[in-house]
Protein backbone atom coordinates (compact mmCIF):
# COMPACT_ATOMS: atom_id res chain seq x y z
CA UNK A 1 0.00 0.00 0.00
CA UNK A 2 1.31 3.28 -1.12
CA UNK A 3 0.15 6.53 0.60
CA UNK A 4 0.25 9.68 -1.66
CA UNK A 5 1.52 11.97 1.41
CA UNK A 6 1.48 15.23 -0.78
CA UNK A 7 -2.27 14.62 -1.84
CA UNK A 8 -3.30 14.00 2.13
CA UNK A 9 -1.66 17.04 3.00
CA UNK A 10 -3.50 19.13 0.44
CA UNK A 11 -6.86 17.41 1.27
CA UNK A 12 -5.84 17.96 5.38
CA UNK A 13 -4.75 22.04 4.61
CA UNK A 14 -8.07 22.51 2.73
CA UNK A 15 -10.51 21.44 4.70
CA UNK A 16 -8.54 22.97 8.23
CA UNK A 17 -9.11 26.50 6.03
CA UNK A 18 -12.71 25.38 5.00
CA UNK A 19 -13.53 25.10 8.77
CA UNK A 20 -12.01 28.13 10.15
CA UNK A 21 -13.42 30.12 7.56
CA UNK A 22 -16.66 28.88 7.89
CA UNK A 23 -16.69 29.18 11.36
CA UNK A 24 -15.80 32.72 11.04
CA UNK A 25 -18.15 33.60 9.00
CA UNK A 26 -20.87 31.98 11.15
CA UNK A 27 -19.29 33.99 14.42
CA UNK A 28 -19.71 37.42 12.01
CA UNK A 29 -23.47 36.37 11.92
CA UNK A 30 -24.01 35.75 15.34
CA UNK A 31 -21.79 39.08 16.35
CA UNK A 32 -23.79 41.10 13.55
CA UNK A 33 -27.33 40.22 14.92
CA UNK A 34 -26.72 40.30 18.35
CA UNK A 35 -28.16 43.12 20.79
CA UNK A 36 -25.67 45.95 21.46
CA UNK A 37 -23.89 47.03 24.95
CA UNK A 38 -26.47 49.43 25.28
CA UNK A 39 -29.34 47.25 24.62
CA UNK A 40 -30.11 48.34 21.45
CA UNK A 41 -31.39 45.93 18.95
CA UNK A 42 -29.27 45.33 15.85
CA UNK A 43 -29.51 47.55 13.50
CA UNK A 44 -31.40 46.26 9.94
CA UNK A 45 -28.02 46.39 8.31
CA UNK A 46 -26.26 44.20 10.68
CA UNK A 47 -29.48 42.02 10.65
CA UNK A 48 -29.60 41.43 7.11
CA UNK A 49 -25.69 40.99 7.38
CA UNK A 50 -26.49 38.14 9.60
CA UNK A 51 -28.85 36.46 7.41
CA UNK A 52 -26.49 36.55 4.48
CA UNK A 53 -23.42 34.90 6.75
CA UNK A 54 -26.03 32.01 7.89
CA UNK A 55 -26.94 31.62 4.01
CA UNK A 56 -23.30 30.92 3.23
CA UNK A 57 -22.72 28.98 6.25
CA UNK A 58 -26.18 26.85 5.43
CA UNK A 59 -24.87 27.04 1.44
CA UNK A 60 -21.62 24.89 2.54
CA UNK A 61 -23.35 22.47 4.73
CA UNK A 62 -25.50 21.60 2.00
CA UNK A 63 -23.39 21.94 -0.96
CA UNK A 64 -20.68 19.15 1.35
CA UNK A 65 -23.90 17.09 1.66
CA UNK A 66 -24.39 16.88 -2.12
CA UNK A 67 -20.56 15.84 -2.43
CA UNK A 68 -20.84 13.41 -0.05
CA UNK A 69 -24.21 11.88 -1.09
CA UNK A 70 -23.23 12.06 -5.03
Amino acid sequence: MNIDWAALGQVFGVSLLATVGLVGVFTVGIVAGSPRASGAAPSALGRTGSYVCYAVCLAAVAYGIYLIAA
